[in-house]
């Protein structure tokens, strides 16, 4: 479904990615896992057209997104919750969710679909983002995401500074995502909430993917957590 080859990439002079590749497939959960700094985000930025490639490409089934203007990439049917959510602060919860709707121009029935995987954001559709807890930013920032219909989600630390609750209602959508046959790229630190769900995991060390593997390797030999995540 989505594909990468060989990106390379980075911020003006500043080259982060040197040949990253990987794929998604349908109902896929692909867990991205490094180092701070390796350049996971980078590489969602990337997908996303939020940075121009210097090389290589990103294909969704079979059309060329590279190249693209940014703001057509989810017209394409990808969905992006970016690290830090990235909210309209001053907006309520209803009209976040208009955001996303607009979008692709999807209607009610996405509004009701999305509200239903998220009752909370149902209970507290006037109030303004800014005010919600974490947990239900991040909800939302999933809510917004998903009112494009996407046919890929792309997760930028989503349990980043959750309690434990709030952890398993995310994971829960997401599962229930990858049932519906989203594809799932998922970058994430915590080893608990990846090990459970995700189909692979890609290991980025340096801007290169150095290393794909089964989540039951990873349980199995922790010395690949030491090599990859370690200090």
């Amino acid at each position: 479904m989505l594909e990468v080859t060989d990106i390379h990439t980075g911020y003006g002079q500043v080259k982060v990615l040197f040949g990253v590749s990987l794929s998604v497939k349908a109902g896929e959960i692909h867990c991205l896992m490094g180092r701070n700094g390796a350049g996971k985000t980078t590489l969602l930025k990337a997908i996303m057209g939020q940075l121009p490639l210097n090389q290589g490409e990103v294909t969704l089934d079979g059309e060329r997104l590279s190249g693209l203007p940014a703001h057509l990439v989810p017209k394409r049917g990808i969905g992006y919750i970016p690290q830090g959510r990235r909210l309209f602060p001053e907006l309520t919860v209803s009209e976040n969710i208009e955001m996303g709707l607009m979008a692709r121009g999807e209607g009610a029935n996405t509004r009701d679909w999305v509200l239903e995987l998220f009752p909370r954001l149902k209970e507290r559709l006037d109030q303004v983002a800014t005010t919600l807890s974490g947990g239900e930013q991040q909800m939302l920032a999933t809510a917004r995401a998903l009112c494009l219909r996407p046919k890929v989600l792309l997760l930028d630390e989503p349990t980043e500074g959750l309690q434990p609750s709030m952890i398993e209602q995310i994971r829960q959508v997401v599962v229930k995502m990858k049932a519906q046959g989203y594809a799932i790229i998922l970058v994430e630190q915590r080893i608990d909430a990846v090990l459970s769900i995700a189909d692979r995991i890609t290991f980025i060390e340096n801007g290169q993917d150095r290393e794909t593997v089964a989540p039951a390797n990873v349980a199995q030999d922790g010395t690949i957590l030491t090599k990859y995540l370690g200090v």
